[in-house]
């Protein structure tokens, strides 16, 4: 009885000691997910074919706007010379016109959504898959994006930006800021 109890007490240490030894040679990093993605020259194009489709999308609301302040001028300049079902119907016509409007926005904030996903995906694909890559290659237990704030603690870890960048084929000092 007492051997079983000193084999069985061998093995939970042997067991609680390879635990410990293996947590101990756990490897951590972070990234500045943000900064990295700031340097992908990728990002500038995408940002750009953002941009122009929702200056297209801006400019058609601006068409539209334009042609509901026409209506509402003419209709207050001439209410009183109109007659009860040409009013009627004027008034029907700009009431239409800002439903489709309104409309118009929802769709369009949709679409920007949309192309926003479109063209960023490739972007983040491309930087999670380098970010594998090198905590693959540098034995990196853990990871951590340091720029989303959850990261509260982070002793010994090693910054993996610049490995990252260098995986990528990113050189030089990153980017100007963007307002």
């Amino acid at each position: 009885m007492m051997m079983r109890y000193l084999t069985l007490l061998a093995l939970c240490l042997t067991i609680g000691l390879s635990q410990l030894s293996a947590q101990s040679k756990m490897k951590f990093g972070h990234i500045n997910s943000q900064v990295l993605l700031e340097a992908m020259p990728e990002k500038a194009e995408a940002d750009k074919a953002l941009e122009a489709f929702a200056a297209q999308l801006e400019k058609q609301l601006q068409t539209m706007s334009t042609e509901w302040d026409s209506k509402v001028q003419d209709y207050r300049a001439n209410e009183a010379v109109m007659s009860d079902i040409i009013a009627q119907t004027k008034a029907e016509e700009i009431q239409q016109l800002e439903q489709r409007i309104q409309s118009f926005q929802q769709n369009a904030q949709q679409s920007v959504g949309k192309k926003e996903a479109e063209v960023y995906q490739p972007i983040l694909d491309k930087a999670k898959d380098a970010i594998e890559a090198v905590s693959k290659e540098g034995s990196y237990n853990y990871v951590f994006d340091s720029s989303s704030g959850s990261l509260l603690y982070q002793p010994d870890g090693d910054d993996i930006i610049e490995l990252v960048k260098k995986k990528l084929g990113i050189t030089g000092p990153p980017p100007a800021p963007t307002e």
